[in-house]
């Protein structure tokens, strides 16, 4: 049943008509926004990491990802992991200008909700030198559900603040360092520590619509989550939306869950497929 509802949302999200029937769909903002010089990354988002990228002014984003806890390794009894449970996220973005988006997401694990945003501060390069974005963002999350995981009373709010750098190598190869400040990693340990993580990302454009991808954040060992998280996939571009399929030894989705690290190691019995669909909204 969860696969069925899974399946079927990414079919209503990739499939639902914007407009009356019998109109053709273009996607187009209203208002011309001034171009940055240069592009990247073509997605505000790595598989959890975030670029530089912002989308339009004025638009808005909706998202919905999710990460199987079933491993590959499960086989057929489980279908190969796509039997579920899984975590769930969903998220809103909306941005002011084209610098500037800001989002609410939420994740049923430990029901998490973020408020938080991104800008983008500086980029240069084009034609004849190295291109370059560099972007700030952060959030302030609440975990509302912590008595049935083991959290602590009053552990329950946690934040983070990340430097997005990102450059382009040739005309297709796209990579991004992101390093991040992570406040309360654990919120089962009374302890709430402030502690660095450095995420490195990239991305390999195949075509015009086509693209892998990577992402690899280190962090310090804390508690269960004892490992990196890494992720590798496969992103399609089109009609207003990002699809990247994912397999993943992290199955926690929100920015102050995927930072801490995982319980599982990067190795093939422990990897877990995700996806993240996220639509362009225009009105």
């Amino acid at each position: 049943m969860r696969l069925h509802n899974a399946i079927s949302t990414v079919l209503f999200l990739a499939l639902a008509p914007s407009i009356s029937s019998g109109q053709d769909v273009h996607w187009q903002r209203k208002d011309q926004p001034t171009e940055p010089s240069v592009t990247i990354f073509h997605s505000p988002q790595s598989a959890n990491l975030p670029t530089a990228t912002v989308i339009g002014a004025g638009q808005w984003q909706f998202e919905i990802s999710h990460r199987f806890l079933p491993p590959f390794s499960d086989g057929a009894g489980a279908l190969w992991g796509l039997d579920g449970p899984i975590y769930n996220r969903l998220g809103l973005s909306y941005a002011p200008t084209d610098r500037l988006m800001v989002h609410v997401v939420r994740s049923n694990l430990d029901d998490n909700l973020e408020l938080g945003g991104k800008v983008r501060v500086l980029e240069g390069g084009g034609e004849t030198t190295v291109p370059f974005q560099v972007a700030l963002a952060g959030g302030f999350a609440w975990n509302t559900a912590i008595e049935a995981t083991g959290g602590y009373e009053n552990n329950e709010s946690q934040a983070y603040a990340q430097l997005v750098v990102n450059t382009l190598v040739g005309r297709r190869l796209a990579i991004g360092v992101v390093p991040s400040l992570l406040h309360n990693p654990t919120i089962a340990d009374r302890d709430a520590p402030t502690e660095l993580t450095v995420g490195l990302n990239g991305e390999l454009y195949l075509g015009r619509y086509l693209s892998l991808l990577g992402e690899w954040n280190v962090s310090p060992p804390r508690g269960e989550l004892v490992h990196d998280a890494v992720s590798l996939g496969l992103q399609i571009e089109t009609g207003g939306h990002f699809f990247k399929l994912v397999a993943t030894n992290s199955a926690r989705p929100n920015p102050t869950q995927f930072l801490g690290g995982t319980p599982y190691a990067f190795k093939p019995k422990e990897w877990r497929f995700g996806f993240n669909v996220t639509r362009l909204l225009a009105f």
